[in-house]
């Protein structure tokens, strides 16, 4: 499809990012009919964009769909650092010996050359840019995370360090480690770019198309959207979390809720670095630009992070992340944006990028980013480019989708008692007795006899109801005070404050419901049609 004129990226519900205000993405028309191609992409972020890239390229042809549009999703969100491994390398030695552990470090290498190259060869203006990454003990000291991860990287060959300070910084961050060569850039902007170049190479997009299900038949997948199916040879599910895969995938990574600070400093005052600690809760900061004659730049601080529907105050996360960035860099200015975002956690700690599963070996996935979700997506673009035009890739058992997760099943087993005591909630009474105690522009649950309702009083104080249930696996979903959304505290699917789908792995929007009685507080009942639940 040919894009239509260009938008100023928005975010998907709630709250908008640095990169939102700063980039305008195409827009492209729904799909109304049939089309095919030999690969159907899934999700129009960094991973299905990349994917579609490097397959144009490969000589495939491609159709990319996306349920709300470029860009609307989990890659808007990120901080966008292109950098080691959130799970230390040390770590992954100790699970998977040192030389997986090798393999990691050239997956991380490898994807942030192959960024580099699509810029270059694409010419994007996405402010990409090389920088060296340090690794500091928020406390100040040597620690034993620090020795450790210097061990092995100095066994692995990599360029890191040992320095006493981060140079060029006006607090004194201790003794840390220099991952030099790292990168950071404008996820928008990119993404930007990669959907220009789609487009040229001849591949075909398409807005407000939500792939619903996938079916195989006489060699070939056929993917059902709401209004079209798109016939295609291998289909790409790249969608920060599979929605074709019910329940075996989601119970190998866990949602997580992360947070975002920008807080405006002066121009150049600050060392171009990224910066992560060792802390618990960890913190991570980067320098973004504010655009075209700004006299300043914004100090990009992430972190604080948490079960996804498991925390009711996201304002006291942002809070913290202030508090930890003002007491170590004292100049810096007013918050210009606070927003969050949902990473996928896997319970061995490395990403599910691949063939999905054995017996559908034609329908990929790329899962599991674990908070490097830029270098995760790249790296699974390159991956199921190989074996989808039948290359070999020395990455491929270590990130294989089927691989047996023995290394994490401490965390494993932790994880799902947490997701099967999320179901206690329908033992439990709801937030408030009546919506008559819901402020404007806020949600709670809502008993009602044998019902749990999802209840949002609007702006103008008119009422939206909605079964709590999610129509995932049926947990009891959670409202999000910071983004304004109904969060699954199971597997990370969210919703509008209507109901509709924001994040897989739900695919159906929550059932509409109808206040009754002395429930509504005197307030207008919320109606509507029911929906469809799957």
């Amino acid at each position: 499809m040919t894009a239509a004129n260009q938008t100023a990226a928005q975010p998907q519900h709630g709250a908008t990012s640095a990169w939102h205000t700063s980039a305008s993405l195409p827009r492209y028309s729904p799909l109304m009919s049939t089309d095919s191609a030999d690969v159907c992409v899934i999700g129009a972020g960094i991973a299905g964009l990349s994917t579609a890239y490097m397959l144009l390229r490969e000589g495939k042809s491609v159709v990319v769909l996306d349920a709300l549009g470029v860009g609307a999703g989990e890659t808007g969100r990120t901080t966008a650092h292109l950098f080691p491994p959130d799970e230390r390398f040390f770590e992954i030695e100790r699970s998977f010996g040192s030389a997986k552990a090798a393999l990691v470090a050239d997956t991380y290498r490898k994807a942030t050359d192959c960024i580099e190259a699509i810029v270059r060869t694409e010419r994007i203006d996405c402010e990409f840019e090389r920088v060296d990454g340090y690794l500091f003990n928020p406390d100040g000291a040597w620690n034993d995370i620090l020795e450790r991860e210097y061990a092995i990287t100095t066994r692995l060959g990599l360029n890191v360090r040992r320095f006493e300070r981060v140079p060029g910084l006006h607090f004194d961050t201790g003794p840390c480690l220099r991952f030099a060569r790292q990168a950071q850039f404008h996820p928008l902007k990119y993404l930007d770019g990669l959907a220009r170049a789609i487009e040229r190479l001849g591949g075909r997009i398409y807005d407000r198309t939500r792939a619903l299900g996938l079916r195989a038949e006489a060699g070939r997948q056929h993917v059902t959207t709401e209004h079209g199916q798109v016939d295609a040879a291998a289909v790409v599910v790249a969608t920060n979390t599979p929605f074709n895969d019910r329940v075996a995938m989601h119970t190998r990574q866990a949602a997580y809720r992360t947070y975002v600070v920008a807080l405006r400093v002066p121009k150049d005052a600050i060392a171009r670095v990224l910066l992560w600690d060792t802390g618990d809760p960890y913190h991570y900061a980067r320098l973004a630009s504010a655009g075209t004659g700004a006299d300043h730049e914004l100090l990009v601080v992430g972190g604080q992070d948490h079960k996804s529907g498991q925390d009711a105050h996201a304002q006291q996360r942002y809070d913290q992340i202030e508090a930890w960035t003002r007491r170590r860099f004292p100049l810096a200015g007013e918050v210009a944006y606070r927003w969050s975002g949902e990473v996928m956690e896997p319970s061995d700690g490395l990403a599910f990028l691949g063939r999905h599963r054995l017996d559908h070996e034609n329908v990929y996935v790329i899962t599991g980013d674990s908070g490097n979700g830029m270098t995760h997506c790249t790296a699974g673009a390159i991956l199921v480019t190989d074996l989808i035009v039948g290359r070999s890739n020395v990455w491929s058992e270590l990130y294989s989708p089927s691989r047996t997760a023995l290394h994490g099943l401490g965390d494993f087993i932790t994880g799902q008692a947490n997701t099967l005591a999320q179901y206690t909630d329908w033992l439990r009474g709801g937030d408030v007795e009546s919506a008559g105690q819901i402020a404007r522009g806020e949600g709670a649950l809502l008993r009602d006899g044998g019902r749990l309702l999802a209840v949002y009083r609007d702006d103008d104080g008119g009422l939206q109801a909605v079964s709590a249930a999610c129509t995932h696996l049926g947990c009891a979903v959670h409202w999000n005070a910071g983004e304004k959304s109904w969060d699954c505290p199971c597997h990370g699917s969210r919703f509008a404050p209507d109901g509709e789908v924001l994040h897989g792995p739900a695919k159906r929007a929550l059932a509409a419901a109808t206040l009754e009685g002395d429930l509504g507080g005197g307030a207008h009942p919320a109606t509507g049609e029911e929906r469809r639940t799957d």
